[in-house]
């Protein structure tokens, strides 16, 4: 196995960047074979990217191809996170038993040096109460740095006040949660991308707009329902450079005064938001993102299997964007850093 200096003197030499991607997946086939018994798997549009083809081999690879992927693109650390479908639409049993063993191998991979990874927890939000003592175990006793939730669980969006424990958890332990895209409601599919080929419908319908459109509505969902009021030290995280919101800022800032909130929508995001590229390695949206959030509040992604930026050209993108050198070193590996400085463990 390839130690961490050695990666830096094998992507060009740059010893003086660390490089972390914050949203790089793996899969167990525990949670695929749970996924097909449930018999909806095919009706989620992640299903068969991340269990077949390319993509599903590399999720559930965890040695030296992926290390390999690392050394080309020039990450440093892996922060690994079960990939989407995630547990959400799974029966809360089910759901429950698997989010504790997924930790633990999360961690156990997290717990070997050589493997320059960490973790996220994986939650199953059926069981609130559970899910939010979970959390608790992953940081405390495993060690991993934060979790990843969904815009949904079954029926319900994730500011359903049912879930509040899981935030009142991730607010005291100063954890944050990363919120990442999942299919569209079947209803929504039917309504506004289906129609063309199938495999056209399907990537119109996630991968290349319905799931940032789903998952931005899901984030400002958070803001209307007032759980950053709530609950004012928690963090989340957005990929995709923030799944379409920082873009439409703007626009969005009059449902502040609609919905009667104490704070600007802007407000919102720069208190409690952090975005990364996903993989989208473009230089306009870097620039947008800083301006609109500030390079503290920008961290590193490639997605890893599923973009081109997680197999080359990483720590170039970074190498080449105009930026300050503080904000470069910030944005590669320093403000996550300071976030998982400051958890409570």
């Amino acid at each position: 196995m390839t130690h961490l200096n050695e990666t830096a003197q094998d992507t060009g030499g740059d010893t003086g960047l660390r490089v972390i991607g914050l949203e790089e997946h793996i899969m167990f086939p525990e949670v695929v074979d749970a996924w097909r018994k449930a018999g909806t798997a095919e009706d989620d549009l992640a299903f068969v990217a991340s269990t077949t083809g390319e993509t599903g081999r590399r999720l559930a690879e965890v040695g030296d191809e992926r290390q390999a992927s690392m050394r080309s693109t020039g990450l440093d650390t892996q922060v690994l996170s079960l990939s989407t479908p995630g547990l959400q639409n799974l029966g809360a049993a089910d759901a429950a038993a698997l989010q504790s063993d997924c930790n633990d191998r999360i961690a156990a991979l997290a717990a070997d040096a050589t493997r320059q990874v960490q973790g996220l927890a994986t939650l199953a939000l059926q069981r609130p109460a559970r899910a939010a003592a979970e959390l608790g175990r992953s940081i405390g006793d495993l060690g991993l740095d934060g979790a990843m939730v969904f815009s949904r669980v079954g029926g319900r969006p994730l500011d359903d006040q049912s879930f509040w424990p899981v935030f009142e958890a991730a607010e005291a332990l100063a954890v944050p949660l990363h919120l990442h895209p999942m299919t569209p409601p079947a209803a929504v599919r039917h309504a506004y991308y289906d129609g063309f080929a199938p495999e056209v419908s399907a990537a119109l319908a996630s991968h290349r707009l319905g799931w940032h459109y789903d998952t931005g509505v899901a984030y400002l969902r958070l803001i209307l329902a007032g759980v950053f009021d709530r609950f004012p030290g928690l963090r989340l995280v957005l990929g995709h450079w923030g799944e379409l919101v920082l873009f439409y800022l703007d626009r969005l800032e009059p449902l502040a005064r609609i919905a009667g909130l104490p704070r600007t929508i802007g407000e919102y995001v720069r208190d409690h938001l952090y975005v990364t590229p996903s993989g989208m390695l473009s230089h306009a949206y870097l620039q947008e993102a800083v301006r609109i959030v500030g390079a503290e509040h920008v961290l590193f992604a490639t997605d890893y299997p599923f973009e081109p930026a997680a197999h080359a050209g990483a720590r170039t993108f970074l190498q080449q964007a105009r930026l300050a050198d503080d904000e470069r070193r910030l944005i590669a590996s320093g403000n996550w850093e300071r976030l998982r400085g400051d958890i409570k463990r």
